[in-house]
């Protein structure tokens, strides 16, 4: 579907992605996708999502068709945290799959969602309503929902302004010198596995803060701080700076001690301004059983 959008004298001095996700109520990361898939075009020629409007101009979006598979609805039991009209914040199980994608087609949080709550926001398309953002299929925790267009791009540009706090915690492989600090890099896809991510120059800025919260005789209990929002981040820097999380054998060690069916990753804690009540809210979220017990295992010495 092409949409002809038109820039006026008052939008001079924009980037391309600010304006087109205002006009077309795109977030602004649909939008680069967008704009990298050479779908966005000014004067025939495919513009990138930080171009600069300098006059006035003509753009040509090439919106991709609605995708062809819905995803249904499944009762599939989930963890609704908090509802209202808005939004909904989940604290999502290990093991469970945000949306469709890479084989994944059912037994998603979106197919529970869909059959629990009344309202999605359609932004992301019938695959992926709802969803402003994500975690892990084997991380743990909290994520918020919207269930309207209007509370998705509130949230969606909290996000993106990183105003938002998203608080993880884990168990890492060894013992950390620091008390706290901050993993400052650059990340994008692993070349020679691109289903992974890795530190690269030519990836994005990612920012983590971390905090040590306990020492083990082999392993160190984290409190991660994202102040960007890449994939698979937490679990990249902690490789970087040499302490995997435990359970993770995709950027961690292959052999674990624990009988694990996935990385001890947690989203514990959320906080941001509620889309409509304009106010401060925060969610918490306790560490799964699973990761209770190796924390006693590793507490008595075990």
């Amino acid at each position: 579907m092409i949409k002809n959008v038109c820039s006026k004298e008052q939008d001079i001095g924009k980037r391309a992605d600010v304006f087109l996700s205002q006009e077309l109520s795109l977030t602004r990361s649909y939008v680069k996708k967008l704009c990298d898939d050479n779908l966005v075009s000014v004067d025939n020629k495919p513009i990138k999502s930080n171009f600069i409007i300098k006059k006035e101009l003509e753009f040509i979006v090439d919106l991709p068709e609605v995708e062809e598979t819905y995803a249904k609805p499944e009762d599939i039991p989930i963890d609704i945290v908090y509802q209202d009209q808005d939004i909904a914040v989940i604290n999502k199980a290990q093991g469970m799959t945000v949306h469709a994608g890479n084989g994944n087609k059912d037994k998603t949080l979106v197919n529970a969602l869909l059959f629990h709550l009344d309202n999605l926001s359609g932004i992301n398309g019938v695959i992926r309503p709802g969803i402003v953002h994500r975690i892990d299929k084997n991380t743990s925790g909290l994520l918020v929902v919207a269930k309207n267009d209007k509370a998705h791009l509130s949230l969606a540009k909290q996000l993106e302004n990183k105003t938002c706090r998203r608080v993880y915690l884990a168990l890492l492989e060894g013992v950390l010198k620091e008390d706290s600090g901050t993993i400052e890099t650059y990340i994008g896809r692993n070349v020679n596995d691109r289903t992974k991510m890795a530190v690269t120059k030519a990836g994005r800025k990612a920012i983590t803060d971390f905090k040590v919260i306990k020492r083990y005789d082999k392993y160190t209990l984290c409190e991660f701080s994202l102040r960007t929002g890449r994939t698979h981040q937490i679990r990249v820097h902690a490789k970087h700076i040499n302490h995997p999380v435990v359970g993770d054998i995709e950027y961690g060690y292959k052999n674990q001690k624990f009988k694990l069916n996935g990385q001890l990753l947690h989203a514990k804690e959320l906080e941001f301004i509620h889309p409509t009540l304009n106010k401060k809210v925060s969610f918490t979220a306790p560490i799964p059983d699973y990761f209770e017990e190796v924390l006693n295992k590793l507490k008595n010495g075990n």
